[in-house]
């Protein structure tokens, strides 16, 4: 089996699938390679662990540079030959979609469908065109049954299945809460809420800083860490009114995120949009209670280890936080069943082949046509 995976972005839950699929496809004995633009995370880490990258200059967002980029993708395919094209998240789903236009096996996964996070003319924009792209596409993996049916209510037509996100659940572990504070400097006993994440609008770190002083006035010696850096950041931090509260930390890129959630008493995911989000799935690997809002993905992810809010429900935010920053028994128990949600269901090995189970099976189909 020859694949190539092209991604961009290059960081972030993406690039950890990518990279997961990568090396479980090698290992199999699969020729892979990743076509990706050539700095970042994942073409660094990709490289580090011998999978074949081949450099696509490509920016994360459309713009007047996607023909170009297009006529670079289309060359890199012609030149390695593969037998099937697996594209990640939209910018990839646009570029590799029309450089093959069917050409070969093409399977699109877009970790979030572009048009859930547009708006006015632009969203109707992004649907018709999935709706067009659908005739170049032979398989859609859709992350969550949320993704799904949203790509089905848009009309998109193409053959497609649910493969949810993994991740490692050897890595991402229960552990020592106080040597991880140690290790991060951070309070031993404090009640901490951790959110781990891109700095970015989609993510709704915002609407979290919103809801603190509500959970500051009943918990006054909580303290929130913010892990992660993104366009958003530096105007967070100049311009909301808690963002210099000394409760609040801002710990920057996080390395190391297995040890902020073993810190934390409570992990919260205050987006406005996912696919289904790695942070829940790692979080609850790690034994810890996660409070998110209902959007894509995540009641199917969190169940009953922890609390699926109404989407914006800040109010409702700052209860579930400061009930479980309040009782550590609730979020104990919860981070128990997190743990074993994360074993039985979303460990990254079951992801893996089921992937490629859906990859061989196209291949096969292709091959007696």
């Amino acid at each position: 089996m020859k694949i190539v995976h092209v991604s961009q972005p290059v960081t972030a839950g993406v690039a950890a699938v990518v990279l997961d699929l990568a090396v479980a496809q090698r290992d199999r004995g699969w020729s892979v390679t990743v076509v990706c633009p050539p700095s970042g995370w994942l073409a660094t880490s990709a490289r580090g662990l011998g999978i074949d990258v081949r450099g696509w200059r490509a920016t994360r967002s459309p713009g007047p540079g996607a023909i170009a980029e297009t006529v670079r993708l289309h060359r890199l395919l012609a030149d390695l030959r593969p037998e099937v094209v697996h594209l990640h998240s939209s910018k990839a789903g646009l570029a590799g979609r029309v450089a093959l236009r069917g050409s070969r096996p093409t399977v699109f996964q877009p970790h979030l469908w572009s048009f859930e996070t547009a708006r006015g003319p632009l969203r109707w924009a992004s649907a018709a065109w999935e709706r067009v792209a659908s005739r170049w596409t032979d398989l859609v993996v859709c992350v969550s049954d949320d993704e799904l049916a949203a790509g089905q209510e848009a009309g998109i037509t193409a053959a497609a299945e649910v493969v949810c996100n993994g991740v490692d659940t050897t890595k991402f572990s229960p552990g020592d809460r106080a040597a991880a504070r140690r290790h991060l400097g951070l309070p031993e006993q404090a009640p901490i809420a951790v959110c781990l994440g891109r700095l970015a609008e989609l993510k709704g770190q915002d609407q979290l800083l919103s809801a603190w002083p509500d959970i500051l006035r009943r918990l006054p010696d909580a303290k929130l860490v913010l892990a992660g850096d993104g366009p958003m950041g530096a105007v967070w931090r100049e311009r909301h009114p808690v963002a210099t509260h000394s409760s609040v930390r801002w710990s920057g890129h996080a390395d190391d995120s297995a040890a902020f959630y073993t810190a934390a008493d409570v992990v919260v995911l205050p987006s406005r949009a996912e696919g289904m989000a790695l942070v829940p799935l790692e979080a609850m690997a790690c034994a810890r209670s996660v409070v998110a809002f209902d959007v894509g993905g995540i009641r199917q992810s969190i169940a009953d280890a922890g609390a699926v809010l109404p989407p914006g429900d800040l109010g409702l935010l700052a209860d579930a936080v400061a009930a479980r920053l309040a009782d550590p028994e609730l979020a104990r128990c919860e981070g128990e069943r997190g743990r074993r949600r994360a074993e039985l269901s979303f460990d990254r090995s079951r992801m893996t082949d089921q992937l490629a189970v859906l990859v061989d099976k196209l291949t096969s189909t292709e091959r007696i046509r």
